[in-house]
């Protein structure tokens, strides 16, 4: 596929999907938004990826939604604009919270990894929450953005930003849209880890690759569902799903090479079976 506002490539079982759009710090559209359905998607049944890297091109991670976009919802439009049709690339059994407009990223059956190169601010750091691991450039910034727009917490954010930094950090975060260097950022549990600008991507690639060729793909896939299904059990719901979840890996193939593999002291090779 042609895309116009990202980029997509795969290489050592990696899926890198790009923001593109660097002269507007990757702000984002409604062709970006289709766009990066449609490369989730392709990500998500490509037996050639076990992992996710979303990223920016160019110095912004994504500058928030376009301000063209936003002063035509101003005007009396819906700001819909362009959307993916017909993707129906997840799981249709994953729990409906998954399946909102950004939240499908938890319903992929691979990690996805958000290398924050640059500002990351309103929707560009929502998508990021929807991540499930932050890597951040330390010249990164942070913004909620939406309280000095007229806006409210959009997207599902007042469910994910409490849940990694705490109510009164989110609130305070929320109610001043105050910019958030990346040390705090990863102090407050917004981000997983840091380093420097000119080294992000590859310590995100050599990360991600360690997944690619060192686990199982299908102890990845189930253990991604449990934790974000997670979030809406409690302690008993959780443990007795883990415990039949283990019983079935006893059967995989998988489990069955993870041992063999430890004992014959050489590299994996998981199928994901």
């Amino acid at each position: 596929m042609n895309y116009e506002h990202i980029l997509y490539e795969v290489s050592d079982r990696i899926a890198t999907v790009t923001l593109n759009r660097p002269d507007r710090l990757n702000a984002w559209t409604s062709i970006m938004e289709a766009e990066i359905r449609v490369a989730m998607a392709a990500a998500s049944v490509d037996p050639g990826v076990r992992v996710v890297i979303l990223t920016g091109a160019g110095r912004g991670f994504c500058a928030g939604a376009d301000m063209d976009l936003l002063s035509g919802i101003q005007q009396g439009g819906s700001g819909a604009g362009r959307r993916a049709t017909g993707a129906e690339p997840f799981d249709a059994a994953a729990n409906p919270n998954f399946q909102m407009r950004y939240s499908y990223f938890p319903a992929m059956p691979k990690p996805v990894i958000a290398a924050i190169n640059g500002p990351a601010a309103g929707l560009g750091l929502i998508v990021a929450l929807y991540c499930d691991l932050r890597f951040a450039a330390e010249t990164a910034v942070f913004t909620t953005a939406f309280s000095r727009r007229g806006l409210i917490a959009e997207h599902g954010i007042s469910w994910l930003l409490p849940r990694l930094v705490g109510p009164s950090k989110a609130l305070d975060l929320m109610l001043s849209a105050r910019k958030l260097g990346a040390e705090e950022a990863q102090r407050i549990g917004l981000v997983d880890r840091l380093a420097k600008p000119e080294s992000l991507l590859d310590e995100v690639r050599a990360y991600a690759r360690d997944l690619a060729d060192m686990v199982s793909p299908r102890s990845m896939r189930v253990m991604k569902r449990q934790l974000w299904e997670a979030q809406f059990q409690n302690l008993a719901e959780a443990t007795a799903i883990g415990n039949a979840e283990m019983l079935e890996s006893f059967k995989s193939a998988d489990f069955k090479e993870g041992v063999a593999h430890f004992l014959e002291k050489r590299a994996p090779n998981f199928t994901g079976a």
